[in-house]
């Protein structure tokens, strides 16, 4: 039995691939045979061992019977078993020997249908391999290919089956990729095919995919004469299809129109951009419409001059939808046809229209020049100049106009005596003309013999030539000796001035200073020579100011950074018992002058006058407190008079005709009014007692704003004006009291709507600005000049403008005193468009005091 099994399996493993049909029937016959032979020896071992103990138990019994012979039945037994034993061997062994001799026979059976096998398998790899075939099987999923036969070395084919697999490394990267996924679509669906595939050295082969038995293969096979050179064919085809499709859709991405046109002359092919200027549908609609971008006479122009040995080349007009566009057209002939293309030079065109309009601007605009130009070309010959020219050098029109050289110029401008003569000519003449090859432009000063003066520049061209400029400084030099003789003249008078004078840069240093100047502050001249810092100035000064610190005014002056240089006076006392008044000018080139006069004497006799003035004041002041007094007698009949005339609208005391209703308006308004004035009146004076009393609290600005807004509208609509409230940079809340607030914006609203032009804009404003709240009105009205904006204050003082109506006054001393008990400030400064503008600034931190008296 090993013996046959190891025969068996020898055979089984000597079976190749292609017999693997055959090798698998004969493994299942040969496991038959072996099945029934156990069942054999089973079956004959089984009859042997009946055979041995029946007999035995028949003796057994037999002897009971007679009774003669005492035999135990475990002897009996254990006889049995030796018995049945021998004669199990035997039968084994002669059963084993009938059976080995027809195993042999068998073996010699299957060895002689393996050898008829082998054969037949060689025979069909004989007709089925060759050198020009190759075949690839795959039995399953998971399981690897086999490769059967190779293909010629010369296609290029790996000859190791690994490398055959790997199509990518021999195969043309699209035939490469094509096969694969066949192959993926044969494996998965079953889905056959026939392919041609290109080498990468330039082979065709023919790929064929099948399915049989669960198996997929693909044979490979190498073409050869009419059917390689029909396969080659159709690669090539193909090709130049997929190459026609590229170029194809490369034209249909250019935006130049493109057309092909057949042996008829009608149209076979055109891209998007022939399609977009036809205004075609599509392409097909363009073909079936024969849609033309040339008009007939172009198209009979371009077939009359187009031949194949000369391609058709040259600009034609046509118009695209609606304009009229000029392309630049080729077309070529083929025996198969004609084929163009356009370029839109339009764009080309104007450029150059607008370009040979623009030197003949600048010819124009030259020659109307008061200077003279002359343009020379790369071959230094004249090309261009202007009436300028022609007349400074005095030159016929014949000599211009046959375009003479530089050098020839030259000689005739030195001939006529037109140009001032050099001690060596030549090498002038040479520095002259080296301009034709300089890099940077160099002027030249020219003293001409007839006494004019000429800065002549040179500009050489980038592409070759000179531009020639003769700039007449001739007035010029003559203007600067008449300026050197003003600056001496004024010079001297400065210095004989009485008062004092220093003139500074913009830098900050002296340019100029008179003697007076020197004298009132006590310096010599080494301490002001020109160019000497105003710092060094300030320090020398100091000593004489009779504040610390004291020019640091005249110093911020010339060496601030303001937007606007305006005028500045003042007065000043000096430690040697001067007093000056100063003015600091702004002057042209951003210098700066600064005066001082000696005013000693005239101060004297203001001080006396300030003296009278005082007691103005205090009648003045008794004024007041006549008014105050009077005020409180005034208020309480007023208060009867308003109240009786609202009862006397009413209907309960009869209907009023027209008069009786006017004049009872004419009373309420006059009532009114005069009742704000003794209110008025009275808050200044409870102010100036000491007794006001203020309620301060978080207030909500953007209620304060609309409060005070609703408050004046009616006064603003009677004028046709309007209010503009900007609060976007203004905190939340601030502390104050709410009602002075609202007092204070309703005087300054009415101030500004007094003044205002008939339908402008009165501007109310609120800010934060560093530890300030700031409350502004602005109007554009006349505004307040400026020697009258330290009065506006005063009571009683209406600044001499004729407003809408004309008040007290008191209005703006209201503001004044409430900004005053909020700790805040009032100024007033000129409007950014005219008008002015009145700012309250009210601190942040400060605390508020209850009552005016603390």
């Amino acid at each position: 039995m090993p013996v046959k099994r190891d025969s068996l399996r020898r055979n089984s493993l000597g079976q190749n691939s292609l017999g693997r049909d055959s090798s698998v029937g004969f493994q299942q016959a040969v496991a038959s045979q072996l099945s029934g032979f156990r069942r054999k020896i089973l079956t004959g071992t089984a009859l042997l061992t009946s055979c041995l103990l029946a007999p035995a138990g028949a003796a057994l019994a037999q002897s009971r019977e007679n009774g003669g012979l005492s035999v135990s039945s475990l002897e009996v037994v254990n006889f049995a078993m030796v018995i049945g034993a021998i004669s199990a061997a035997m039968i084994s062994a002669i059963w084993l020997i009938r059976e080995r001799a027809k195993i042999d026979l068998e073996n010699a059976g299957l060895r002689t249908a393996l050898a008829d096998a082998n054969a037949k398998l060689s025979r069909h790899q004989a007709l089925i391999i060759d050198r020009d075939r190759q075949i690839v099987v795959w039995d399953g999923v998971g399981l690897p290919a086999e490769v059967l036969g190779n293909l010629s070395a010369e296609t290029g084919a790996p000859q190791r089956p690994s490398d055959f697999l790997a199509f990518g490394r021999w195969l043309e990267p699209r035939s490469a990729a094509g096969l694969d996924e066949a192959i993926d679509r044969l494996r998965a669906q079953a889905e056959r095919f026939d392919l041609i595939v290109e080498t990468v050295r330039g082979h065709v082969i023919e790929a064929q995919g099948r399915v049989s038995g669960g198996r997929a293969f693909v044979r490979f096979v190498t073409l050869s004469n009419v059917r390689a050179e029909l396969a080659e064919l159709k690669t090539e085809r193909n090709r130049l299809l997929a190459s026609l499709d590229t170029f194809q859709s490369l034209l249909d991405v250019i935006d130049m129109p493109v057309w092909l046109r057949g042996p008829d002359a009608k149209l076979l092919w055109v891209n998007n951009a022939y399609t977009r200027a036809v205004e075609g549908a599509d392409r097909q609609d363009v073909l079936t419409r024969g849609l033309e971008l040339l008009g007939t006479a172009a198209r009979e122009r371009v077939r009359a001059a187009v031949t194949p040995e000369r391609p058709f080349l040259d600009k034609i007009s046509t118009v695209i939808h609606g304009h009229r566009r000029f392309l630049e057209v080729a077309d070529v002939k083929t025996p198969s046809g004609n084929a163009g293309l356009a370029l839109d030079v339009s764009i080309e065109e104007d450029l150059r229209e607008e370009l040979r309009r623009t030197i003949q601007s600048h010819a124009e605009t030259l020659d109307h020049l008061a200077t003279p130009v002359a343009i020379f070309d790369r071959d230094q010959r004249l090309q261009f100049h202007n009436q300028a020219f022609q007349r400074l050098w005095e030159l016929d029109t014949p000599f211009l106009a046959r375009r003479p050289d530089n050098g020839e110029f030259l000689e005739r401008l030195r001939a006529e005596g037109k140009l001032p003569e050099p001690h060596a000519w030549r090498e002038w003449k040479e520095q002259i003309l080296s301009a034709y090859r300089a890099v940077e432009t160099t002027p030249q000063l020219w003293h001409l013999p007839d006494g004019q003066t000429l800065n002549v520049f040179a500009n050489a061209h980038p592409q070759g030539g000179v531009t020639w400029v003769f700039e007449n400084l001739t007035e010029k030099v003559d203007l600067e000796t008449r300026y050197n003789t003003l600056l001496q003249v004024q010079g001297e008078t400065i210095d004989n001035l009485a008062e004092g004078v220093a003139v500074f840069g913009p830098d900050g240093k002296i340019r100029l200073s008179n003697p007076s100047f020197r004298a009132l502050w006590g310096l010599n001249e080494q301490q002001v020579k020109p160019g000497t810092h105003i710092k060094a100035i300030a320090e020398a000064c100091e000593p004489s100011h009779r504040e610390p610190d004291g020019w640091k005014l005249f110093a911020g002056a010339i060496t601030g950074f303001e937007d606007e240089r305006r005028t500045r006076e003042g007065r000043i006392e000096l430690t040697t018992g001067l007093i000056l008044d100063y003015a600091i000018v702004p002057l042209p080139n951003g210098q700066t002058m600064i005066a001082f006069v000696n005013v000693t004497d005239s101060v004297g006799a203001e001080r006396m006058l300030t003296e009278k003035n005082e007691a103005l004041r205090k009648a003045d002041a008794l004024k007041n407190e006549f008014v105050q007094h009077v005020s409180y007698e005034l208020r309480s009949p007023l208060t009867n008079i308003i109240g009786f005339t609202e009862l006397l609208r009413t209907p309960d005391f009869g209907s009023l005709n027209e008069r009786q209703s006017e004049y009872l308006d004419h009373i309420s308004t006059s009532s009114s009014v005069l009742l704000t004035i003794v209110n008025d009146i009275l808050d200044l004076a409870t102010v100036d007692a000491g007794i006001m009393r203020l309620e301060p609290d978080a207030v909500n600005i953007a209620t304060l704003f609309t409060e005070a807004g609703e408050q004046i509208s009616d006064r603003l609509k009677e004028s046709g004006l309007s209010l503009d409230i900007d609060i976007a940079g203004a905190p939340e809340h601030m502390i104050g009291d709410h009602q002075r607030l609202k007092q204070i914006l309703f005087k300054l609203l009415m101030n500004a709507a007094n003044f205002a032009p008939d339908g402008s804009v009165v501007r109310l404003t609120c800010k934060q600005e560093g530890e300030s709240v700031v409350f502004s009105v602005s109007d554009s009205g006349p505004g307040i000049p400026e020697g009258a904006r330290k009065d506006v204050f005063a009571r009683f003082e209406t600044n001499g403008q004729n407003g809408r109506r004309r008040g007290a006054g008191l209005g703006l001393s209201i503001v004044q005193s409430f900004v005053g008990l909020h700790n805040g400030t009032v100024s007033i400064e000129a409007g950014p468009e005219g008008g002015a503008t009145i700012v309250c600034r009210f601190p942040v931190s400060r605390p508020l005091s209850r009552n005016a008296a603390e």
